[in-house]
């Protein structure tokens, strides 16, 4: 009976050990609120998404998007300035809270965080001053040894010159201001690149002769990266972007960045 008590008693502590109230730490959601500021990596070079304005201010589609989402949060933004190559890194590091800079949700990427989207959907398009080029429908027939293409690095333009176009040369670049200039110096024959991207260089240049393939030849959501261990922060990012959606205020900003280069004004 003496063994059967202790036996009992070891059983009763081991449920309470069981049943106790898990501690957590404190969420990223809760860390950001209670900062009063929501902190937003972007490369602030690729438009009409994100570039700066003659004063140096961060301007764009998804500089307003996130303006409007931290608003909704009851948030001030701050936009943190990185290249585009180290953005999933300085967000990985928690230097950011969330980063937006035309990222592809890729699977890939999805490996190293979350992401809230589609916002926009795009694709891999042609920036090129070859009638020749901008008149193939086949991205195949773009292929060829004596082929040279400029893309952004660590982007997905960059893995289709890879996959695709693989007998051409790939020259990455670190910002698309570098990649289109390489195409109208001829040390390219195009810039792969989404085509919204495209489109804004031969709108900026009008008198380079540049040409922009409309038509993408991939399709490709965009979306916004957040840390892999906030689900929390993921969820009201995600219903606070489906709000956007559902009351048109996404439709209006898509119609004001995309619909013609009337803000080319602004820039320097």
């Amino acid at each position: 009976m003496k063994k059967l008590g202790i036996l009992l008693l070891a059983l009763v502590l081991t449920g309470c050990q069981m049943t106790a109230p898990a501690r957590h730490e404190p969420s990223r959601l809760a860390e950001i609120l209670e900062r009063g500021e929501l902190r937003v990596g972007t490369s602030a070079d690729l438009p009409p998404l994100s570039m700066k304005n003659k004063a140096g201010e961060m301007i764009g589609l998804e500089i307003d998007l996130v303006t409007a989402l931290a608003h909704a949060m009851g948030l001030d933004v701050r936009l943190v300035e990185i290249p585009f190559p180290r953005l999933l890194d300085e967000l990985e590091k928690g230097n950011v809270d969330l980063a937006i800079a035309g990222l592809t949700m890729t699977p890939e990427r999805n490996v190293r965080v979350m992401f809230a989207g589609p916002y926009f959907i795009s694709g891999t398009s042609l920036l090129t001053k070859s009638e020749e080029l901008a008149d193939e429908q086949d991205p195949a027939m773009l292929d060829g040894a004596a082929r040279r293409y400029a893309a952004l690095e660590g982007s997905t333009s960059a893995t289709f010159v890879r996959e695709v176009l693989a007998q051409s040369t790939l020259v990455t670049t670190a910002d698309y201001e570098t990649a289109i200039r390489m195409v109208i110096d001829d040390q390219v024959d195009g810039m792969i690149a989404d085509f919204q991207a495209c489109m804004v260089g031969a709108w900026r240049n009008p008198d380079a002769g540049l040409l922009a393939i409309r038509t993408p030849f991939t399709i490709e959501p965009l979306g916004i990266a957040l840390p892999p261990d906030a689900p929390l922060l993921q969820n009201i990012v995600s219903n606070y972007l489906g709000t956007l959606v559902d009351t048109g205020l996404l439709a209006q900003l898509k119609a004001k960045w995309l619909s013609d280069g009337s803000w080319l004004s602004e820039l320097p």
